[in-house]
């Protein structure tokens, strides 16, 4: 008797549109609230100044990711139902030329013209939109972009690593908050990187690497720059 083995597989694609919103949403709230905070230390500020600046960057920002997210995303997913629509009305007007046209696609991919043709009628004859969606267009269920879902990831996530910077303004002593700040900003943004890759399947030293190094630049040159005008003022 033939034994059948179940081959179970674990695939993370389905992730790809909370995922992408949550870490850039967590990475910007982190570089740019950690940013705009040593810029201000930076500038000699004082303590209340450098907090209400952070607070303020923290809201500006999470609104700002959220609409941003959602405009973009909403951008995408118009375009993406201007194009059922227009496969829809193919699909009324000449059911033969669409049946052609999904088996040439499935031919190009390496199956036989006979079995082709029988596959794109048996699909269609399913679900014919569904198929021309995921065949020939490009649009499945778990890639479909979902625009209020990105908004509120990405504000969510950006308030959340907004805070982790913010807060050791409020635990570092003055006299070094910026080094404080500088070093755990870092490490907040390589725990983030790891996170990131850990749940998308990705290589982790390199997502995290990639991520502390862009959050390190964008620090060094807002440190720079507050710097300069605390100097110049």
């Amino acid at each position: 008797m033939t034994r059948l083995h179940l081959h179970p597989e674990r695939h993370l694609v389905s992730r790809i549109g909370w995922l992408r919103a949550a870490v850039l949403g967590a990475n910007d709230g982190i570089v740019s609230t950690a940013s705009l905070i040593i810029g201000v230390a930076a500038a000699a500020a004082k303590p209340a100044d450098i907090l209400i600046a952070g607070a303020a960057g923290l809201v500006a920002g999470a609104m700002s990711m959220a609409a941003g997210e959602y405009v973009s995303v909403s951008s995408q997913s118009d375009t993406e139902q201007a194009d059922l629509a227009r496969e829809r009305t193919e699909l009324a007007a000449d059911v033969e030329a669409e049946v052609r046209e999904l088996a040439g696609i499935y031919a190009a991919r390496g199956v036989d013209a006979t079995t082709a043709e029988s596959v794109a009628r048996q699909m269609m004859a399913k679900d014919a939109l569904a198929t021309h969606a995921h065949d020939e267009l490009g649009i499945s269920e778990m890639t479909t972009a979902r625009p209020i879902q990105a908004a509120f990831t990405s504000a969510g996530t950006f308030t959340a690593g907004a805070a982790l910077p913010l807060a050791i303004v409020l635990l570092a002593p003055r006299s070094s908050l910026l080094v404080v700040e500088v070093i755990a900003s870092l490490l907040f943004l390589a725990l983030l990187g790891a996170i990131g890759a850990r749940a998308g399947g990705a290589p982790v030293w390199k997502a995290t690497l990639r991520v502390t190094f862009w959050g390190a630049l964008a620090m060094a040159l807002t440190a720079g720059i507050g710097k300069l005008v605390g100097t110049a003022v």
